[in-house]
């Protein structure tokens, strides 16, 4: 009886479980049905295209998008509205304070803005940095692309430059957004990978839409994992207009260089990091403009007169395509200088809105069709995100006054007295303002064409550019795309998907491509897809941004002591850095009192450590110096991750600098490969082997006789450092074949 009844519960639990099941089936659609015919607008008619913005076009030269489109448009108000509040891209950010200043008024022959003229206006602006795939809680230094937003708060209103690290994007078109962020998302039955484009989904979307080539290189390059905010270069990416006084109009692009240079992290110290200190990034922003060592970048533009348009081979409203500087040189302006952190981040950070639409008098837009969908789409997403009233929030609310008839709304924050609100009223409150007397203005185009779903001529070449961008990197920039190309391809378990890709890479380059399908078990050519140009432009390697002025400014140093280490040493050569605005942090066996030699451990004045070996690690830090001292280098010797210190330090190709018994340890405790010493015990003069820096001695007679300066030398130990690490990282160490010799 009693199981009997067993089975009768059995059997209802089942059948309410099948019930719910049957209920949820209602809400199931399987887009894999192949008696589908195919996709469909929300109201219910097919659609024919979804990879163009209807627009007037002539066949050859693309024109304004329509907004007359309600495929684009029920596509981008769909997908702008799939989350709230957080981004759907570019939800992790940091932000900071700054102001922007021209040089001069040499922009006045292409515009008549202000922000762009008038050297005697500062103009405050605002900042934010972000990640675009991860979510709020992803990490700082995964791999991807990095936002470079900024916010001139302008007498004549707000100016968003809504940018990027990168100078070019994955689509041509605005219309396929939604498609290429789904892709590079998380995948949608699991919700990973978080934070990276490792996956299936993305790789498939990109080896089937070509045009992404280009920016695909980008990404798999050094520039997805930058070493700091401050080192990476901003591009408007969009192509816009300026227009001048005498109502020409020019084709313009926007560059943020840095005063640093340009420098980044190697992959396995930017995995690492994300684990360590996943905040790695925000940290290092507030750290440089918490000790005054200000981040700045120039400002820069490249301009094409509108009669020039067409006289390139590539079209330049194409959102995939850079225009090179050896045809199109960049003029730079002025200077933005981030000089103040936010008070709080929410209201600051999390709550700035930025709009592609947002310009001031003497800047306009051009027929880019992804700009002409972001200037649609980013001010419906912030709608979406903050509210109709969010440009009354106080970090996005203008500096001049605003006025106008727009009323109520959530989240409403004005009051505005009176009954007249509307336009043409019968006293005349705020009627609009002539173009003679700074109203806005549009330039006057003349579009000719017909109503057609298409992409000029020119929009169809994709690779021209993917191989002018590899051809013009390092070797150890050329080492590190295909170690990051065969890295993401490899966590992708679908054949289909690595195979289809090195196709698309063979279209770039044969070498690149053979050994990547090598590398991910792919499809290995037996020819060239087709050939390589050979074209190069030292403008897109990292390495052409070295200033040229060396230095050292807000770069992290880490000493590495244990008891018995020299203190008069320590202290010389804290003071010396500090000179060139470097900052230093002691690294001991632990977090309080460390003891110098002549002191009893544990009764001595001692030094305080920063921070002690497990509790930061050589990934945090730009540079490695360890003082001498035969006490402290023994005990050194024995500690196992002090000896891993300094070689994943040697391993991420960072200066490494030793002074007297600590050069013993460097040579026989961590047995750093192919590495030349200073073997003179007691000498001053310097020896520099692949970026290891080595000296006898270096006390304060020494600092005393070496005021801080960046040279390359015998003598001058400090001197030698600073130059190696001007330099960022010594590359020649991955080139030569000596950091595979080291575990690290």
């Amino acid at each position: 009886m009693t199981g009997v009844i067993k089975n009768a519960a059995s059997a209802v639990a089942t059948a309410m479980s099948d019930a719910k099941t049957k209920d949820m089936q209602r809400n199931i659609i399987d887009p894999g049905n192949t008696e589908r015919k195919g996709q469909n607008l929300d109201y219910g008619p097919y659609i024919s295209d979804t990879d163009n913005w209807l627009k007037i076009t002539n066949g050859t030269n693309s024109g304004p998008s329509l907004l007359e489109d309600q495929v684009a448009r029920e596509k981008i108000m769909r997908f702008d509205h799939e989350r709230i509040p957080e981004r759907v891209v570019h939800a992790r950010g940091a932000g900071a304070h700054g102001v922007f200043r021209v040089y001069d008024d040499r922009a006045s022959k292409y515009t008549y803005a202000p922000v762009l003229t008038d050297p005697s206006r500062e103009t405050p602006t605002f900042v934010r940095f972000s990640t675009v795939q991860g979510s709020r809680g992803s990490a700082d230094t995964v791999r991807d692309v990095r936002g470079f937003a900024t916010k001139f708060y302008t007498q004549e209103g707000n100016w968003d430059i809504v940018g990027n690290n990168i100078p070019v994007f994955f689509i041509q078109d605005a219309i396929k957004f939604p498609d290429f962020v789904h892709s590079v998302k998380p995948e949608p039955h699991n919700e990973v990978p978080q934070g990276q484009s490792a996956h299936n989904n993305f790789w498939d979307f990109v080896g089937l839409q070509p045009e992404s080539a280009h920016m695909v290189m980008w990404v798999m390059s050094d520039r997805a994992i930058p070493r700091s905010y401050r080192t990476m270069q901003g591009f408007g990416v969009n192509t816009y207009t300026l227009m001048n006084s005498k109502g020409e109009r020019f084709f313009v692009k926007f560059h943020w260089t840095p005063e640093l240079g340009v420098h980044s992290l190697v992959w396995d110290e930017a995995l690492k990091i994300a684990g360590q200190d996943p905040d790695f990034h925000r940290k290092d922003l507030e750290e440089a403009i918490t000790n005054g060592a200000y981040p700045k970048w120039k400002f820069g533009i490249q301009v094409i007169p509108e009669a020039n348009e067409h006289d390139f081979e590539f079209d330049i409203l194409d959102a995939t395509k850079l225009w090179p500087e050896d045809l199109v040189p960049i003029e730079y302006l002025g200077e933005m200088t981030l000089n103040r952190m936010v008070d709080e981040y929410f209201p600051e950070v999390e709550q700035v809105a930025f709009c592609t639409s947002h310009v001031v008098p003497g800047i306009g837009f051009s027929d880019d069709p992804l700009l002409q969908g972001r200037n649609f789409s980013y001010f419906d997403t912030q709608i979406s995100r903050l509210g109709v009233n969010w440009q009354e929030l106080p970090i996005n609310r203008p500096v001049c006054p605003v006025l106008n008839n727009h009323r109520d709304g959530q989240m409403r924050h004005k009051i505005t007295k009176g009954q007249i609100n509307y336009w043409p009223n019968r006293k005349g409150t705020l009627p609009p303002v002539s173009t003679e007397n700074g109203g806005y203005a549009e330039f006057q185009q003349k579009v000719e064409g017909i109503k057609h779903r298409v992409r000029g001529s020119k929009f169809q070449e994709h690779y021209n550019q993917a191989q002018l961008f590899y051809n013009s990197l390092a070797p150890h920039e050329k080492a590190h795309l295909i170690g990051a190309i065969s890295f993401e391809l490899s966590h992708c378990d679908d054949p289909v998907v690595y195979q289809s890709y090195t196709k698309i890479l063979n279209n770039i380059d044969f070498d690149l491509a053979k050994q990547i399908a090598l590398n991910v078990d792919g499809t290995i050519p037996e020819a060239p897809g087709r050939p390589n140009h050979g074209k190069v432009d030292k403008t897109l390697s990292q390495a052409h941004y070295i200033p040229s002025e060396p230095t050292i400014k807000s770069r992290r140093i880490a000493i590495l002591v244990a008891d018995g280490f020299n203190a008069s040493e320590v202290l010389a050569i804290r003071a010396t850095l500090k000179a060139g605005m470097a900052t230093t942090w002691l690294i001991g066996p632990r977090r309080g009192k460390v003891y110098p030699a002549g002191q009893v451990v544990g009764e001595g004045e001692g030094m305080v450590a920063d921070h002690h070996y497990e509790g930061q690690r050589s990934t945090m830090f730009d540079a490695l110096i360890i003082p001498s001292g035969a006490e402290h280098v023994q005990r050194l010797s024995a500690n196992g991750r002090a000896v891993h210190w300094v070689r994943e330090a040697f391993g991420h190709c960072k200066v490494i600098g030793a002074v007297g018994e600590a050069v013993t340890f460097l040579r026989e405790a961590v047995s750093l490969p192919g590495v030349q010493f200073q073997s003179a015990p007691g000498s001053d003069s310097v020896v520099t082997s692949y970026g290891v820096v080595t000296t006898g001695t270096y006390g304060v007679t020494n600092a005393a006789a070496e005021p801080f300066k960046i040279a390359v030398g015998d003598k001058g130990f400090l001197a030698n450092f600073a130059y190696e690490l001007s330099k960022h990282r010594c590359y020649e160490r991955e080139t030569d074949g000596l950091v595979e010799r080291v575990a690290f």
